[in-house]
C-alpha cells in the first residue's frame, strides 16, 4: 500500500534463456583402430604423446589467470564481469537493532543505500501508527518537508483509512491478529545525481494484509517500484519525496499459501535487513 502513489502497469517479461552443454564431437578413437604391427609402433608412440602434451597444454590454458590482455576477466560492454550491485569497499552504513541506519556515503553507492533502507519504512506497519509517524518522517526526509509530510500522511492514513484495514485509530489490529507490511527491495537505480540531489529508483516486493483467523484482509504479495528524491543535508542522504508504482512483477508462482498463525509468527520471528553496499 502507499499514499499518492502515481500508479502504472508493469510489462511483461521475454522468454527465459538456456543453457546448452557442448561436448566434443568426432568418432575417431585415437587409441583404437585396428591391430598395429611392429613397424608403425614407434609413429603410435608419437601420437600418444602428442595427445597428451596437448591435453596439458589445454588444462595450463584453461587454469591461466587473467592478466592476459585478451582474457575474458575484463568482460565486455554487453556482458560485465562484474555486477553493479558488487561491493565496493566502500565502509557500510552503521545502525543499531530497531533504527533506522544513517551515515551514508556521500557518493551515488550511499545514496542507493540511503533509498533502499527509507524504502522499506516508508511502506510499513509502523508508518500507520501516529505514535510513530511524526518521529519517522522526522528520522527520514529533509526537515524543510517534514511539516507538509506528516500533514499529508495524517490526512491519508485517517481513522476512517485504518478502520478499512482492520485496525484501530492507533493502527493496531483486533487482539489475535497481526497486520503485517513488509517492504523487501530487490534492487536500486541512480536515474540522475549531482553533488546534492539524487533521484533513486526502488524496485521492491512486499508483504500486507491482516493474519488472523477471522481476517477478511489476508497477507498477500505485491510488486512495485518506488522513485525517492534525495537530498544531501547535515552530512547524511534523507529523502526530500517519493512516489510509488506499480511492478514489475514476475509470473505468480504455485506456493502453498501459509495459515494465519505460521505467517504471523514468522513476522513477528524474522527481522528485517539493512540495505548497504
Amino acid at each position: 500500500m502507499s499514499l499518492g502513489d502515481d500508479q502504472e502497469g508493469s510489462g511483461g517479461y521475454g522468454g527465459t534463456g538456456q543453457t546448452r552443454t557442448h561436448l566434443p564431437g568426432g568418432t575417431t578413437d585415437v587409441y583404437g583402430g585396428a591391430r598395429r604391427t611392429g613397424r608403425s609402433s614407434s609413429r603410435s608412440l608419437v601420437t600418444v604423446v602428442g595427445v597428451v602434451v596437448l591435453l596439458i597444454a589445454a588444462i595450463a590454458f584453461a587454469n591461466r589467470g587473467g592478466d592476459d590482455s585478451s582474457s575474458s576477466a575484463k568482460g565486455t560492454a554487453d556482458h560485465p564481469n562484474t555486477s553493479p550491485t558488487a561491493p565496493t569497499g566502500t565502509k557500510p552504513v552503521q545502525s543499531t537493532p530497531g533504527t533506522i541506519p544513517t551515515g551514508y556515503a556521500h557518493d551515488a553507492q550511499g545514496a542507493q543505500s540511503a533509498a533502499a533502507n527509507y524504502a522499506t519504512v516508508l511502506v510499513s506497519a509502523d508508518i500507520l501508527k501516529p505514535a510513530r509517524r511524526a518521529e519517522l518522517v522526522q528520522q527520514v526526509f529533509v526537515t524543510d518537508r517534514q511539516a507538509a509530510l506528516t500533514a499529508k500522511l495524517n490526512k491519508a492514513y485517517s481513522a476512517e483509512f485504518l478502520n478499512k484495514l482492520g485496525l484501530d485509530e492507533n493502527g493496531d489490529a483486533a487482539a489475535g491478529d497481526t497486520y503485517v507490511s513488509r517492504t523487501v527491495p530487490i534492487g536500486t537505480k541512480v536515474t540522475s545525481a549531482s553533488d546534492t540531489s539524487a533521484a533513486v529508483e526502488v524496485w521492491c516486493t512486499g508483504l500486507y494484509g491482516t493474519a488472523g483467523a477471522d481476517s477478511t484482509d489476508p497477507v498477500t504479495s505485491d510488486w512495485f517500484t518506488m522513485t525517492l528524491q534525495m537530498r544531501w543535508v547535515d552530512s547524511d542522504w534523507k529523502v526530500d519525496s517519493f512516489s510509488q508504482k506499480d511492478g514489475p512483477a514476475p509470473v505468480p508462482g504455485d506456493d502453498k499459501a501459509s495459515s494465519a498463525d505460521d505467517m504471523a509468527k514468522a513476522v513477528e520471528e524474522y527481522g528485517g535487513f539493512t540495505y548497504a553496499r
